[in-house]
């Protein structure tokens, strides 16, 4: 069987990064993908970096047994924390995900902008080189998301702890006149109805889930990897934890989906 068509492989801490994985598969259709969630493990942003390389190598692993042609690692921890060693270690591409702080300081009229991500992400070194990019001109306030992830994979997120902590964690962010305000967890752009409630229309809201789409369209296509075949694609994804949260983030697509709750 030709590389081609194999399936893409994602992986996150949780269901969150499915943000990510519908972006890829709207733009590649004929692309079958397996997504593993390690719910069991969530949040990874507040784990050591031994053990986020640990669980991220136990994720590859998986999607490589599976066959998979390519992977995106489909969390802002992981990327941050492993990417570099996943890429030095297998043979196969490897998409990652980091906060779009390009696109913000890019763009920001007030010179300030916010980042709301997990502790993990924020004490990165490969976070710390890629603000340093840009702290000379503009200002950079960081906000760690602490518990998000958590209400978000306990389906609680419409709660009032949500709003709660959303209100606590983005208003003192308003009074830095913040102009752009990155997500930097793929968990997030599931909050996106709710923080902007909070922010208002005049924050420009930004994550990475369509330049990482396109990434991997680019990517596949250096590499001859692309999907020929133009039948309709099939879609696995894997939870190690009760499967009904990411059941309800994914009901509303109409592709060939199948979740399946299995210990790994």
């Amino acid at each position: 069987m030709a590389f081609n068509k194999y399936p893409i492989g994602f992986f996150d801490s949780g269901v969150g990064g499915t943000s990510i994985w519908k972006e890829v598969i709207s733009l590649l259709p004929n692309e079958d993908t397996i997504y593993l969630s390690d719910s069991k493990n969530a949040p990874y942003g507040e784990k050591s970096k031994a053990k986020i390389l640990e669980l991220c190598i136990k994720n590859t692993n998986f999607l490589l047994n599976k066959n998979c042609k390519l992977i995106v690692v489909a969390c802002n921890t992981a990327t941050t924390n492993a990417i570099d060693f996943l890429r030095a270690n297998y043979k196969i591409p490897f998409i990652g995900i980091e906060p779009a702080i390009k696109p913000a300081a890019l763009t920001t009229k007030t010179n300030t902008i916010g980042i709301l991500a997990t502790k993990g992400t924020l004490n990165s070194s490969l976070f710390e080189k890629t603000s340093s990019n840009y702290r000379a001109n503009i200002q950079i306030e960081e906000i760690i998301g602490k518990g998000l992830v958590e209400l978000i994979e306990g389906g609680k997120l419409q709660s009032n702890e949500m709003k709660t902590l959303l209100e606590f964690y983005l208003k003192p962010l308003l009074k830095k006149n913040i102009d752009s305000l990155v997500l930097g967890c793929t968990h997030y752009p599931y909050l996106i109805p709710q923080i902007r409630e909070i922010v208002g229309h005049k924050i420009n809201i930004i994550d990475s889930g369509e330049a990482v789409a396109r990434q991997t369209k680019a990517i596949l296509t250096k590499f001859d990897l692309l999907q020929q075949n133009t039948q309709k694609a099939n879609h696995t994804l894997y939870i190690n934890k009760e499967k009904e949260v990411l059941e309800q983030l994914v009901s509303d697509l109409k592709y060939n989906v199948k979740v399946v709750e299995k210990d790994f």
